[in-house]
């Protein structure tokens, strides 16, 4: 049994199929998922999927991308959706510093923010992070994100930062590129980080684990995330995914009955 923290069926690349991925990942083992909306686009149909499935749940929040475009009635509108008992968390919310899209001074004013509304609703937050490691921990250390804790989304940088995530309550999650041939660092992560602290998705449809790299990602393929975790910690599968699941089912305060 297994559960994608991390996972775009709400996405247009899904339009034509969307419930027969969903069913190939309840085939699959993975019974439980987290459909994440990170604007005005995506968020309505995060929330409509997690209505539709009894094991789905939604997440919403704003993307750093687009943090130029986001004003003070949307924020007022995710906390208002924050209250739907299927919303577990904020987010996904952050800095990404590889488009320029977006000011870093205009993304971090809205990642203040949405930590901030978290904080408020004492909900976990979801952080996207790319290429911006050391001003996300300091405005994380900054806001006191320890309070309400989190996932540190598709985990990319090196065990140098783990145990700073771990020390403010953070969870790591680990995706397809744990599963590419000569990606390093994901492999190093994915044996250090102490597993009550891990976490699997597959941010899909992103990342596409190996062999189906380049391809479309699913929720389905979040099993080779987990059995190649287990491979490297060696550990069975079936541990690794029973850990892995409770987490989330901690982390989200969700419970195993549903």
């Amino acid at each position: 049994m297994l559960f994608d923290t991390h996972v775009h069926v709400n996405a247009a690349q899904f339009s034509e199929d969307r419930d027969e991925t969903i069913q190939r990942a309840f085939d699959a083992g993975v019974k439980y998922m987290v459909v994440v909306g990170f604007d005005r686009e995506t968020i309505p149909p995060a929330i409509e999927i997690a209505e539709q499935y009894e094991t789905i749940y939604a997440a919403v929040g704003w993307h750093p991308v687009d943090a130029v475009d986001m004003t003070d009635e949307d924020l007022a509108w995710i906390e208002e959706l924050s209250a739907h008992p299927k919303v577990v968390a904020i987010g996904e919310m952050g800095l990404d510093y590889h488009w320029d899209k977006s000011s870093k001074k205009v993304q971090k004013d809205v990642f203040r923010k949405q930590i901030q509304l978290a904080k408020k609703l004492n909900m976990p937050i979801i952080i996207h992070n790319r290429e911006a490691t050391e001003d996300i921990i300091e405005i994380l250390q900054e806001e006191n994100a320890k309070e309400i804790g989190g996932i540190m989304h598709c985990y990319n940088d090196s065990v140098d930062y783990v145990q700073a995530c771990l020390d403010m309550n953070f969870h790591i999650s680990l995706g397809g590129p744990v599963t590419f041939k000569n990606a390093t660092m994901p492999k190093e992560v994915a044996v250090e980080v102490p597993l009550d602290r891990l976490l699997v998705e597959t941010d899909a449809p992103f990342l596409a684990p190996h062999p189906n790299r380049g391809k479309r990602n699913e929720p389905s393929y979040v099993k080779l995330v987990a059995e190649k975790i287990a491979e490297l910690r060696e550990i069975p599968f079936d541990e690794l995914s029973q850990i892995t699941t409770e987490n989330a089912f901690s982390l989200f305060k969700i419970g195993k009955n549903t």
